[in-house]
């Protein structure tokens, strides 16, 4: 029998793993998709076949270009802000089950609590390379961006929470085996708003305004570069891979599928790649938001139903 020390060494090897090389897929992907849905045929050509070697052509770029800390930056917290961005969402993985059985690196009863939990340190890596950067443009995506993450949060976790009442635990693999097929229809509502939310928890577009190169250079990130820029772009798409990986965990079955038991992990897998993929889909099909249309949309329409939503549950939950 494996010792414990060893079983888990493995685990948190295969997550380290998991979160090198499943952004980058996803990152493969998106050059990929908006390249034949905007017509563009640049990310095409580096590569023998289909342009496969652009991502490779993209972090030699990254790699060769000169590491610069702006004269008045405070270069401490400006250099820390990119591994902030990016440990969050390590620590997350470790709690997502691929499969039954012990699919998970670190079970946990409370796991939607924690995941919620780290998540939320999202904004302090925004705030702190704004506020570092010393610059205006800095600084003012950083503001757009604490306001954002702030008030998108409250409807992100009222979704969670009402399919963790459904579920009746806040174990991540409790809900999936308490998961119902026809919960796809009642507990649909508190998906769109999870899915909608995660999406501007990680500034996806259209809710990119911390961004928004139109209006503010690069917003937060204008003053990095390299392989520092790089980490914010690669914990831009581990945000992508864990928005998939909890909505496909909370809402759409997780492991569940033909022959769940042997191919659990092959659903999950599947699910959150083709969630991804909507992701990408969206950035290429929708405009910005404009910061008043981004907040009235959390605030008058996201909160009201996610509450709605928890309240049909609780009455679902107490009439069952």
């Amino acid at each position: 029998m494996m010792p414990v020390w060893l079983e888990l060494i493995i685990r948190v090897v295969a997550v380290v793993v998991a979160f090198l090389t499943l952004p980058l897929i996803v990152g493969q992907a998106e050059h990929k998709v908006m390249a034949h849905m905007q017509g563009r045929l640049g990310p095409m050509y580096a590569g023998a076949y289909h342009g496969w070697a652009q991502l490779v052509a993209d972090g030699v770029k990254f790699v060769q270009k000169e590491d610069i800390t702006p004269r008045d930056a405070d270069r401490g917290v400006f250099r820390l802000a990119p591994l902030v961005a990016l440990f969050p969402y390590l620590l997350v993985l470790l709690a997502i089950p691929l499969g039954p059985g012990n699919l998970v690196a670190q079970p946990l009863d409370v796991g939607l609590f924690f995941v919620l939990a780290v998540l939320g340190v999202g904004v302090l890596a925004v705030l702190m390379s704004a506020w570092a950067s010393a610059n205006k443009y800095s600084l003012l995506g950083g503001l757009r961006g604490a306001a954002q993450l702030l008030g998108y949060e409250l409807p992100l976790v009222l979704a969670a929470a009402s399919v963790a009442m459904a579920a009746g635990t806040l174990s991540l693999p409790g809900i999936v085996e308490a998961w119902k097929p026809w919960w796809l229809l009642w507990q649909a509502p508190a998906a769109i708003i999870f899915f909608v939310s995660g999406l501007a928890e990680i500034r996806r577009p259209p809710f990119d305004m911390p961004i928004a190169d139109s209006e503010l250079v690069f917003g937060y990130m204008t003053e990095y570069t390299g392989l520092r820029f790089a980490f914010f772009l690669l914990a831009e798409y581990v945000g992508i891979i864990v928005i998939a990986a909890l909505t496909t965990v909370l809402f759409l079955g997780g492991w569940h599928g033909p022959a769940a038991d042997q191919l659990g992990w092959l659903w999950t897998l599947l699910k959150i790649f083709a969630l991804s993929f909507v992701i990408i889909w969206l950035r290429v099909t929708y405009p910005r938001l404009r910061e008043d249309q981004l907040q009235r949309l959390c605030w008058l329409v996201l909160v009201p139903l996610a509450l709605g939503q928890l309240v049909l549950t609780a009455a679902v939950k107490v009439a069952t």
